[in-house]
């Protein structure tokens, strides 16, 4: 069997959802949206590929043999299922994270390699690697075309795809890339809750609510309302996309809910166990149960407000400083005492505005700001 189909037969075997090869010249338009994006701002202090575009869009910067990206794609719905009608008490997680959906598509990859490597080439995997733009690759190779939502959509498939690539000096015929493309549609702008999508494949990453979700410090008070019951990630653009309209019709309910209270009881051990998959600033899950105290204050629930409470007495700043807002938010009838009492022990200046903020809120009542705002809890 040729190579090439050699190739094909892995993936298929593999479960891969796509299969293209393109050539490892350099990506300099992607470069360029890149570096224009960083002096912008618009990546948010967002790191990986960010951190050095030179060598995320110049995969033979870090390997000088390289003649070709076989890229492979996985597609994680239906299997990955959705999170169902919001539900007191608990948080939401994006499709992408309900498992270690990498996992296959890593093992696929890694079958690809064994392919090339046992015919003589040489072979590295790239997936979910700050030294490759996987998107620009996947491109490139023919498996979609770059979507207004900065997603690749693929037909079949629409956004729900994981992308990687396997690194080959082997010079093997390139894909054509794909001719579709969005066309008119532009559902995927006015479905995100914060409007980053600023523009047709333009990201504003300090409004995302998925990007927010895995930086660093306190989440952005204009921002606590629009996440809703979102624990880790965002779905909105994906879920308005209509090519991945199949993908998510099929996806059973009731997959990628997490009790916040079970989680916000949880050591630090059980947290890195149970979710290790995600991106934690630091590995440190105290940013972990902040995005809980939030989709807390959003989410309700009968246990809220007393959980709320118990972390008005954490160690840590940024948790009391997040506990005291969900009790703003949720508008309990206790929150007020239990915000004065914590004002009159607390010592962290920025913790004590957020408990003055928050008793003014929850004198308004339940659910008002994210009303005074228009903020979307979608």
């Amino acid at each position: 069997m040729d190579l090439v189909g050699a190739l094909r037969s892995a993936a298929a075997r593999a479960g891969l959802a796509g299969l293209g090869i393109a050539s490892a010249e350099p990506f300099p338009d992607t470069r360029r949206a890149m570096e224009d994006r960083l002096g912008a701002g618009l990546h948010g202090g967002l790191r990986f590929t960010y951190r050095d575009p030179g060598a995320a869009t110049n995969v033979r910067g870090s390997f000088p043999w390289a003649e070709r990206l076989v890229v492979g794609s996985w597609g994680y719905l239906p299997a990955a299922g959705s999170p169902g009608p919001a539900r007191a008490g608990t948080g939401r997680v994006a499709r992408f994270a309900t498992a270690d959906h990498y996992r296959p598509l890593r093992a696929g990859l890694q079958s690809l390699a064994e392919v090339l490597r046992s015919a003589g080439w040489r072979a590295e995997v790239l997936c979910d690697d700050h030294r490759l733009v996987d998107r620009a690759a996947a491109v490139r190779a023919g498996l979609g075309w770059w979507g207004r939502s900065t997603m690749v959509l693929s037909p079949g498939h629409g956004p729900w795809l994981l992308l990687g690539s396997v690194v080959t000096d082997a010079a093997l015929p390139q894909s054509r890339p794909s001719r579709r493309t969005c066309g008119t549609c532009t559902a995927c702008l006015p479905a995100c809750p914060t409007g980053a999508l600023i523009g047709p494949g333009v990201l504003d990453a300090r409004r995302c609510l998925a990007a927010l979700a895995q930086a660093p410090g306190p989440i952005p008070h204009e921002y606590r309302r629009a996440m809703g019951d979102r624990l880790y990630g965002c779905d909105a653009c994906l879920e308005a996309c209509p090519p991945g309209r199949r993908c998510l019709a099929a996806a059973p309910e009731h997959r990628g809910r997490v009790d916040l209270a079970g989680l916000l009881a949880a050591d630090d051990a059980a947290l890195r166990r149970r979710f290790g998959h995600w991106y934690i600033p630091g590995r440190r899950v105290r940013y972990l149960r902040r995005n809980a105290l939030v989709a807390l204050g959003n989410a309700g629930g009968g246990a809220a407000g007393k959980v709320a409470v118990s972390y008005l007495e954490d160690a840590d700043p940024l948790l009391r400083a997040h506990a005291a807002w969900a009790l703003g938010a949720l508008g309990d009838p206790d929150a007020r005492a239990a915000l004065s009492r914590a004002a009159r022990r607390e010592g962290d200046p920025s913790v004590r505005e957020e408990i003055r903020r928050a008793a003014a809120e929850a004198g308004r009542g339940p659910g008002t700001e994210g009303t005074r705002r228009g903020g979307s809890v979608a």
